[in-house]
């Protein structure tokens, strides 16, 4: 500080304002998946990376007649200012999609929408996290959320998981060793249905298991689901919302089932959480775009928007299809899940093999994937990769199995030849990591 007493830039080369960051700026950090688009995005990369939804398959006249309605019905309210909690008419049609996941006691006043769900987590976060809280998170876990966590300056400790999603058991011990240590744990994170990135879900017989144990301990539950309806034989077991409406926060998206580029989601929390989210949203953004809103509202007033979600259904139980059978015939020595919705598909390799290292050689060989270290928050994944069914073609799917099957052999053949060992088993769990490596060659 001067002698005048103005602070002086203290920071570096790169930054000269470093040094005025709050401390959970430090929190902020470029994902892997991020980092993947400029790469991914190149037209000559099959991208098996990123989960973006196949927006093509909504007929465009659709979304256009929506448009069209609204600026001609509502244009001077689409254009202003709104609600901080959100547009009446869209609640009520949420009221209604979620009533599809067995949610059928909530009501209007209940609902706050949001800027796609990603804000209403990071309201969530807001609201309840200070520095060194702990959110537990299964393993592995969604990177954008991780991310919002850590931007509070909280813990996320990841719970096992395996093919029927969350594992009761691994939640009470966890519950019991960080309060052990005196550790205070703000809410469970989870995403039960089609998981990302794992691709399983939360069985019928566990999940009044897990709402008992997080009751019986006082933990608040945040269930994302931006992939329930979108199922390929049954559909998932209703929300952990429709079994407890005062101890589940639930989190909705029509980024994955109408389109992202609206850019609108909602939260459906008790009572006294509802109040503040309205108030830390109105804070934030002041309101969320009645545009948006009243455009999605329309669709889903006059579109035959069930018929729709069906539709999407089709294509990508064609493309998951796609990935099996690739994955069956090119990459037999990995391991992997075989998701009854969503998006994607966890694969684990061989214990030798880094995905992380190995990616730049998969980028030459022209096919991008998301390692699995993207998804914990404690240095697990090396042996995982997450690989994404929903926006390539069946047949450009197939070529980047190919392509892939072409870097991992040659990876295992390199260290072959300078190990003189044969190539090692993956783990009997398909695509769950059940704990850290101890040992990367």
């Amino acid at each position: 500080m001067s002698s005048d007493g103005v602070p002086q830039r203290t920071g570096n080369n790169l930054d000269p304002w470093y040094a005025n960051y709050a401390e959970r700026a430090a929190g902020f950090a470029a994902s892997e998946v991020r980092a993947l688009f400029a790469v991914a995005s190149r037209p000559e990369v099959v991208s098996l990376a990123g989960g973006m939804p196949f927006v093509s398959a909504l007929p465009q006249e659709l979304i256009t007649s929506a448009f069209e309605r609204t600026m001609r019905e509502q244009g001077p309210v689409a254009l202003q200012y709104g609600s901080g909690q959100g547009i009446p008419s869209l609640r009520a049609h949420i009221l209604d999609v979620m009533a599809l996941e067995g949610i059928r006691d909530a009501s209007v006043d209940d609902v706050v929408t949001s800027t796609g769900s990603q804000q209403a987590l990071d309201l969530v976060a807001k609201l309840f996290l200070d520095p060194g809280d702990v959110v537990l998170a299964e393993a592995p876990s969604y990177v954008g959320a991780m991310g919002v966590f850590r931007s509070y300056q909280a813990q996320v400790v990841h719970v096992a998981m395996d093919e029927d999603g969350l594992i009761p058991d691994a939640l009470r011990e966890s519950i019991a060793v960080l309060r052990g240590q005196g550790r205070r744990i703000k809410f469970l994170y989870t995403i039960p249905n089609f998981h990302n990135p794992a691709g399983v879900t939360l069985s019928a017989a566990r999940r009044p298991e897990i709402l008992e144990i997080c009751r019986a301990n006082e933990i608040l539950i945040l269930e994302d689901n931006p992939y329930g309806l979108l199922h390929f034989d049954e559909p998932a077991p209703h929300a952990l919302r429709s079994m407890d409406p005062e101890g589940v926060i639930y989190l909705g998206s029509f980024s994955k089932t109408l389109a992202p580029g609206f850019r609108v989601g909602w939260a459906l929390a008790p009572h006294a959480i509802r109040e503040k989210l309205v108030l830390a949203a109105e804070s934030a953004i002041l309101s969320p775009s009645s545009f948006s809103q009243l455009v999605v509202s329309e669709y889903l007033s006059e579109a035959d928007w069930r018929g729709q979600i069906d539709a999407f259904r089709g294509v990508y139980r064609e493309r998951k299809d796609a990935m099996i059978d690739a994955l069956g015939e090119y990459l037999p020595q990995l391991s992997w899940t075989n998701p009854n919705g969503g998006f994607y598909v966890w694969a684990t390799l061989p214990d030798r093999l880094d995905s992380k290292q190995m990616l730049p050689r998969a980028v030459r060989e022209l096919v991008a994937y998301t390692p699995g270290t993207a998804f914990f928050a404690d240095g697990r994944g090396r042996h995982a990769m997450r690989l994404s069914f929903c926006y390539p073609t069946p047949e450009s799917i197939r070529l980047g199995i190919r392509r892939l099957a072409t870097v991992i052999n040659g990876e295992l053949d390199l260290l072959d030849t300078f190990e003189g060992t044969g190539r090692l088993q993956t783990p009997d769990l398909p695509g769950i990591e059940p704990a850290p490596p101890t040992d990367l060659k």
